[in-house]
């Protein structure tokens, strides 16, 4: 299965895509990781973080596993490339828009966030605002990290995607 995260920087996606992936034994792929060390290439990433990403996502999906994709990924043409990295290995792939509805939440964590990527430099809370961010082509499932710990929601989602009880770790093996 493909589990693409989607959301503006601050919504609590990333801490989301982490502990699903931590409970789900799932592979971690996070765009802002992979632009970061391109940038440290001495290059820019352009669309070339996200190819990265898709290609990681691809190999890991036909290893078997389950991938937690994580990225802003504001874009029809994004998601559509997400979908059909799913399609070409033949799992299903489940989209979620992560939103944080406390505006004074989302700005405190966007403008408060440390980053744990060596040299990544976080957008602010005007740059988060001004993001583009494109209507769905499809019906994701929304999920509001407002008021709720990553936990909560991480219980809630295994539940709504239906992932079989072989694939998740008891909190005790985490």
């Amino acid at each position: 299965m493909l589990i693409i995260l989607a959301g503006l920087p601050g919504s609590g996606k990333t801490t989301l895509a982490k502990a699903l992936a931590r409970r789900l034994g799932a592979v971690h792929v996070r765009v802002d990781t992979i632009e970061q060390n391109i940038r440290n290439a001495g290059l820019e990433p352009g669309p070339a973080g996200y190819m990265a990403a898709y290609g990681v996502a691809e190999d890991n999906l036909a290893l078997g596993h389950i991938v937690v994709a994580d990225s802003v990924n504001s874009l029809t043409i994004t998601r559509r490339a997400w979908r059909a990295v799913a399609e070409r290995q033949g799992v299903p792939a489940s989209e979620i828009h992560v939103t944080c509805s406390d505006k004074a939440e989302h700005r405190r964590r966007a403008e408060t966030r440390v980053t744990d990527v060596p040299g990544l430099v976080k957008p602010d809370w005007a740059q988060t605002q001004a993001r583009i961010f494109e209507e769905w082509d499809t019906k994701p499932l929304v999920v509001d990290t407002a008021g709720r710990s990553p936990e909560e929601i991480v219980i809630d989602l295994i539940s709504e995607l239906q992932i079989e009880e072989d694939y998740v770790a008891s909190p005790e093996d985490q």
